[in-house]
C-alpha cells in the first residue's frame, strides 16, 4: 500500500525533483562548512510538498475537506455522549475525550499546512515552530495513553465484568482521562528542550510539512548524537510500552472471548476488538517508522506520506471505526437528527 501511495505521490508532486537534490546538495555542503546562524535564525522555512500551482491547489481541497469531515465526525460524537444519557457510561466518556483529542490533535498541524499550501514563504517563526513541536508530539503522546486505557477499560469490561463497576466509575473515567492529559503534556518537555538548544545552521529551511525533531535535527551545525540518542529513548520506551500493553489487553480479551458460549456474545466482541486494534496498527505503525530512529533511514517522502497517515488519516477514520459502527451510537444518532427535525418543524431547540 506503502508503494503504491509513494508512486502516485511521485506522479503528481515530485518529492525527488532536481530542484529538491539541488537544495539538499547545497543544505549538505551548507551544513559540511558550519555556517553557523544560531544567533539570527528567527524563523524556519517549511518545504511542506514542492509540487505544482495546481497539485497544490488540488492539495489544499483535499486536505480541507478531510480537516472539515474529522472536525465534524468528532464533534458528533461529542454532542451525542453530550446529549444522549443512556451513553454517558464510561466507555462513551472515554471516547467523547478521545474524539476532543483528535480534533486537537489535527489541529496542530493542518491548519498551517493548509495555509502553506496557498503562501508564498510557508515561514513559521522560531518560537511557533517549537510550540507546533511540542503541541504535536505532547497530543500524540496523550493518544498513546488513551488508547491503553480504552484497551484496559475493554479488558475489565469482558474478563472482569462483575468488578468493573467498582473499578471503571465515572469519576474514575474523568480522573484517567486527566492523568492522560496531564503525562502527555509533560513527557515530552525534555526532548522539545535539548533540540530547541541545538545551533542551527543556514539555510534554515525544513523538509517537510510539520516541525518534525528528524528534519530539525538535521539542521544543527553540530553533530548531536546524545540528543538523537534521548529521543530516540523516549519514542521507544512510550510507543513499545504502551502498544506491548494493548496488545496483552487484547489478547486476554480475545482469549475470554472464545470461551464465551453465545456466538452472538462473540460476534459483538470481535467487532469491537477488531476496530479498536485497526485504529492501534493504523497509528502504531505508522509513528514506529518514523520515530523509533527520527534522523536515519526514511527519505523525507516517505516520512511525508507516513506522517500523514497518523495526523491527518487516523483521526478522520477514528469515528467511523470506534463510533459510529456501534450500534447504541448508531441509535442515538438518529433519535438526534429525529429531534432536530422535530424540533426545527415547530421552531424548538433541542
Amino acid at each position: 500500500m506503502s508503494r503504491g501511495l509513494l508512486k502516485l505521490a511521485a506522479a503528481v508532486c515530485p518529492f525527488g525533483s532536481l530542484k529538491d537534490d539541488v537544495f539538499l546538495n547545497s543544505l549538505k555542503s551548507n551544513k559540511n562548512a558550519n555556517v553557523n546562524c544560531s544567533s539570527s535564525v528567527s524563523k524556519f522555512i517549511l518545504l511542506g510538498f514542492p509540487c505544482t500551482w495546481e497539485i497544490q491547489v488540488l492539495l489544499f481541497s483535499f486536505f480541507s475537506g478531510t480537516y472539515i469531515l474529522t472536525l465534524i465526525g468528532n464533534l458528533s460524537i461529542i454532542c451525542i455522549v453530550r446529549w444522549d444519557h443512556q451513553l454517558q457510561t464510561p466507555m462513551y466518556i472515554l471516547l467523547a475525550n478521545f474524539s476532543f483529542l483528535e480534533i486537537c490533535f489535527i489541529t496542530s498541524t493542518t491548519p498551517n499546512m493548509l495555509a502553506n499550501f496557498v503562501s508564498a514563504t510557508n515561514a513559521i517563526s522560531f518560537s511557533g515552530c517549537f510550540l507546533q513541536f511540542y503541541f504535536f508530539f505532547s497530543m500524540g503522546t496523550t493518544e498513546t495513553f488513551f488508547l491503553s486505557v480504552m484497551a484496559l477499560d475493554r479488558y475489565l469490561a469482558i474478563c472482569r465484568p462483575l468488578h468493573y463497576p467498582s473499578i471503571i466509575t465515572v469519576r474514575g473515567c474523568i480522573r484517567m482521562g486527566a492523568c492522560c492529559w496531564a503525562c502527555g503534556f509533560l513527557y515530552f518537555l525534555s526532548p522539545v528542550y535539548l533540540i530547541s538548544q541545538l545551533p542551527f545552521c543556514c539555510p534554515n529551511k525544513i523538509d517537510h510539512f510539520l516541525c518534525d525533531p528528524g528534519p530539525l535535527m538535521k539542521l544543527s551545525c553540530v553533530p548531536s548524537p546524545a540528543t538523537e540518542v534521548i529521543c530516540a529513548m523516549f519514542n521507544s520506551v512510550l510507543m513499545f510500552s504502551t502498544f506491548l500493553f494493548i496488545i496483552r489487553s487484547y489478547a486476554l480479551v480475545i482469549r475470554a472471548v472464545l470461551r464465551v458460549p453465545s456466538a452472538e456474545g462473540r460476534r459483538k466482541a470481535f467487532s469491537t476488538c477488531g476496530s479498536h486494534l485497526a485504529v492501534v496498527s493504523l497509528f502504531y505503525g505508522s509513528i514506529m517508522i518514523v520515530y523509533v530512529s527520527p534522523t536515519t533511514g526514511n527519505p523525507a517522502g516517505i516520512q511525508k506520506i507516513v506522517t500523514l497517515f497518523y495526523s491527518v488519516l487516523t483521526p478522520l477514520f477514528n469515528p467511523l471505526i470506534y463510533s459510529l459502527r456501534n450500534k447504541e451510537m448508531k441509535e442515538a444518532l438518529r433519535k438526534l437528527f429525529r429531534a432536530v427535525r422535530f424540533n426545527q418543524r415547530h421552531g424548538r431547540n433541542v
